[in-house]
């Protein structure tokens, strides 16, 4: 029998109907409980049976200007009126008035863009520039790091969602990421934590041969895998020992970037200027997919006379550029950075509330409206409360307990992350940290003193 495809779907039907003709990622099939979104405004989303939720995660980290923005909205329906398609090699109006608004805001001389469809895309082709550039084939990532699901980007990918994927595209060396609170380097409190990792990246180096690498690939402030801030100077260290050795620099901002961090690129926090820098996400906030190639005017420049080998149908799709122009001028209209940068004071001001309130928080860490909670069995030992890539009753229950209380958030392992969208408002932001608050009651009873 055909299920009912109507507007009058209740909540059941919905998720049957799902359940029975989707493939779900990142899943075993049997394991998913969606949960039936149907509508969406600011903060916040209903479900079919009208619950309400606040959105802690912005979904996937990428509806940074907020659910249902009516400028967004009718920007892409007007766009549809006017050319819903255009092929890669075509010039558009939205295609030629991105251009100057994307470089009024990304640093330094990165001012020529290749339009993807997404993140994964975005980075699969920073490294095609940047070996077809350099002449060379290598390319350090980092072991905590998450740069998407196609294979290049998986291979790029340090996480352990590229273990059932690998070998995957050769070339590419690991590194590790600056993490002052669980130090790589076996220091229990490291004050010296970027100095360290860059000691071990100009190492590795040496061991491949700097006339070997091509680029190094990083998440300025790593993402799903701990929202790990960098000490100052790391970032700028990184810069001059890729200077040193005529290696490239490629920042992926899929996340981090477009205000997120509460400046328009996470770069921008210290003043480094990347070669290249990938973005998507909050580049249209995930109304219409896009991703997005910066590159410097000197890796422009050398592909005026050198073909570059890549090319996607949907490049510059003018329905997505459409969302992209939009988004971009509600960021910079509605102030929605410096309200990422006023929040993200305010938030964090929060998360060491409920450090000092809780015992099972080890660690807070944000910058922007970027953030996490880092819980543990003791705050000494540092015993995560669920293992490398693996959960824990404790952390089951507390996502059912937010999930419950009219929450999505998003947990992973043994931390909580806490990246709403860039509209919120203090009130909205005590709201949810209020639900927070009483959900580590949960997570507090597994502290073995």
């Amino acid at each position: 029998m055909k299920t009912d495809t109507g507007k009058s779907m209740t909540a059941d039907q919905m998720v049957d109907s799902c359940k029975k003709y989707t493939f779900w990622s990142w899943s075993a099939q049997d394991a998913v409980n969606p949960i039936p979104m149907a509508k969406a405004e600011g903060i916040y989303f209903w479900d079919a049976d009208g619950k309400r939720y606040i959105d802690m995660n912005s979904q996937l980290m990428c509806s940074n200007i907020g659910h249902g923005n009516r400028r967004v909205i009718d920007a892409i329906k007007e766009q549809a009126d006017e050319l819903a398609y255009a092929g890669p090699g075509m010039a558009t109006r939205v295609r030629a008035e991105i251009g100057p608004i994307l470089s009024k805001h990304t640093p330094g001389d990165l001012n020529k863009f290749f339009f993807t469809l997404g993140g994964a895309e975005a980075n699969e082709n920073a490294i095609k520039l940047a070996r077809q550039f350099s002449g060379r084939q290598k390319i350090i990532a980092r072991y905590r790091s998450y740069h998407g699901a196609t294979a290049g980007a998986m291979t790029l990918t340090g996480d352990p969602r590229r273990w059932a994927n690998e070998p995957g595209i050769p070339g590419v060396i690991r590194a590790f990421d600056p993490y002052e609170y669980r130090c790589s380097f076996g220091q229990d409190s490291c004050i010296d934590c970027g100095l360290l990792c860059l000691k071990n990246m100009e190492e590795i180096m040496m061991y491949e041969g700097p006339q070997n690498i091509a680029a190094v690939i990083i998440e300025p402030v790593t993402g799903t895998n701990g929202i790990i801030v960098p000490p100052d100077g790391y970032m700028q260290g990184l810069r001059s020992l890729c200077d040193k050795y005529g290696i490239l620099l490629i920042s992926d901002e899929v996340m981090a970037g477009l205000g997120r961090t509460g400046e328009w690129f996470a770069v921008d926090n210290w003043g480094v200027v990347p070669d290249i820098i990938t973005m998507a996400k909050g580049l249209t906030s995930a109304y219409l997919p896009l991703g997005c190639v910066a590159m410097s005017d000197r890796i422009a420049e050398y592909f005026n006379k050198n073909v570059f080998y890549g090319g996607l149908t949907y490049n510059g799709h003018p329905m997505s550029l459409a969302a992209a122009v939009a988004t971009l001028k509600v960021l910079e209209e509605e102030d929605l950075i410096g309200n990422s940068k006023r929040m993200g004071r305010i938030m964090a001001e929060l998360h060491q509330d409920l450090k000092a309130r809780h015992p099972s928080v080890g660690d807070v860490r944000s910058i922007g409206l970027f953030g996490i909670i880092e819980l543990v069995k003791n705050r000494k030992t540092r015993e995560p409360l669920a293992p490398f890539n693996g959960s824990s009753p404790e952390m089951v229950q507390l996502g059912g307990f937010l999930k419950e209380n009219g929450m999505a958030a998003f947990i992973h392992w043994n931390t909580l992350h806490t990246n709403p969208p860039l509209c919120i408002n203090e009130e909205e932001l005590r709201e949810a940290f209020a639900i927070i608050d009483r959900g580590l009651e949960i997570t507090d009873r597994a502290v073995i003193e």
